[in-house]
């Protein structure tokens, strides 16, 4: 096919490669403005794995605008509280308080099971008319006169105005365009999500996110599924990773999984035998980048910055960066369509640095909770004293997604823990 080729009556407004939860949710958002969208997803069928994920006021509020929020609610949980405590004593370090963060808001924090939130989007996708292909394997991409096109494992071609690469960590986009790889963190998470009665004897809150941060491990525990199902998420810093080798967290560490934990406090230790002990996840993530946009190709997702877990928004960002292709997409006409040019470089513009800071604070924060020693003491001294009422902390992240640069609010920036005394790291 000719890469120079115009578009015809059955080329799409866009091409989303990859269906996952950023690929439709963005999908569903540019479809929503009146584009005709295709998702290309490389598997025979549409689907999620994984266990839970949270879901914080930056995210509900978008599931508000697009009427998808009430049934978010029917399928996850809104817990009451998040609380941290230490993984050897248990004791308690800090909390937010989640009905009044949703007052401070206006939206929810929720947890739901990974799988329920992309059929969430895959049902709003289809009854949006989103044109949803599988069994696709996307292999290269190329610009074209005013567009893009992806080849397929097939031999095909498709072509579009617009293509957005919302293929994961290991893209095939980001290879290509960008040509860095993953950065590995030493961790890795094992999962488990199991029905509630088989928690309830060990003293589990289940009306609470709960995480647990220890010596080179933590520990996190949060009910799904209308309280009837408990996820739980135990991270640990391999030693096979630290050793260089490239088979890390796999289930020859198993008995490293147990000596991990074998030191903490008994709510953790009674939740470890109830792991998946045939499924593991390493924890990486890529440094971050100033470029998504090429041409007409535009990374999204995990595609454009993977994060490290610890800030729970992974998902959210991708999430949000549909919304602001789409409100963009809305606001910038061209002829015949929206001009695409000015919509890719207003999303280039607000969406790098913001997920540029959660990246970078997702790897500070996976520092902070898996220190040891005399700094394990003092992070708990420095994190009992904050209020758990003041949000300076979080409205960086929770409040409204920045459609443009000076919407973006100051981000929190502490006092290095190793320097500071607890009032100042608490004031910043």
């Amino acid at each position: 096919m000719n890469p120079a080729q115009p578009p015809t009556s059955d080329t799409p407004d866009v091409i989303v490669v990859g269906g996952g939860i950023g690929g439709l949710s963005t999908a569903f958002a540019l479809t929503r403005e009146g584009l005709r969208v295709r998702v290309l997803e490389r598997a025979k069928e549409f689907g999620e794995v994984g266990a839970g994920i949270q879901i914080a006021p930056n995210c509900t509020r978008i599931l508000h605008e697009y009427g998808l929020l009430d049934e978010a609610k029917s399928l996850g949980v809104l817990p009451a509280n998040m609380v941290m405590r230490d993984a050897l004593d248990a004791r308690e370090l800090t909390r937010l308080d989640l009905a009044d963060l949703e007052r401070h808001y206006g939206f929810p924090y929720m947890v739901i099971h990974r799988s329920d939130l992309h059929g969430l989007f895959l049902r709003a996708c289809r009854a949006a008319g989103v044109e949803l292909l599988t069994d696709r394997t996307v292999t290269g991409y190329e610009q074209t006169a005013g567009g893009a096109l992806v080849r397929l494992a097939d031999g095909s071609a498709e072509r579009a105005p617009l293509v957005i690469a919302a293929d994961g960590l290991r893209s095939v986009a980001r290879r290509d365009l960008v040509g860095d790889d993953v950065v590995s963190s030493d961790y890795v998470a094992y999962r488990a999500a199991v029905p509630i009665d088989a928690v309830r004897a060990n003293g589990v809150a289940e009306q609470d996110v709960t995480v647990y941060v220890g010596p080179h491990c933590h520990f996190v525990q949060y009910a799904l599924r209308g309280g009837d199902m408990f996820n739980q998420v135990a991270v640990f810093r391999s030693p096979a990773a630290l050793a260089g080798r490239d088979d890390w967290g796999t289930p020859d560490e198993l008995d490293e999984l147990d000596a991990a934990f074998e030191a903490t406090c008994d709510p953790v230790r009674k939740g470890i035998p109830l792991m998946w002990r045939d499924r593991w996840w390493q924890m990486l993530d890529r440094d971050p980048v100033e470029t998504w946009v090429h041409g007409r190709i535009a990374l999204l997702g995990d595609a454009a910055h993977p994060p490290l877990q610890y800030m729970a928004q992974g998902a959210v960002m991708a999430i949000e960066d549909g919304w602001v292709l789409a409100k963009h997409a809305a606001r910038l006409p061209g002829a015949g369509g929206p001009d695409w040019d000015a919509v890719l470089a207003a999303y280039q513009a607000v969406r790098v640095e913001h997920c540029r800071r959660v990246q970078r604070t997702a790897r500070a924060w996976g520092e902070l909770w898996h220190l040891d020693g005399e700094r394990r003491l003092r992070r708990n001294a420095v994190l009992r004293e904050v209020d758990p009422y003041g949000y300076a902390f979080t409205d960086w992240v929770y409040g409204p997604t920045a459609l443009f640069p000076d919407e973006e609010p100051a981000m929190f920036e502490p006092v290095p823990l190793a320097s500071a005394r607890p009032a100042e790291q608490v004031t910043g």
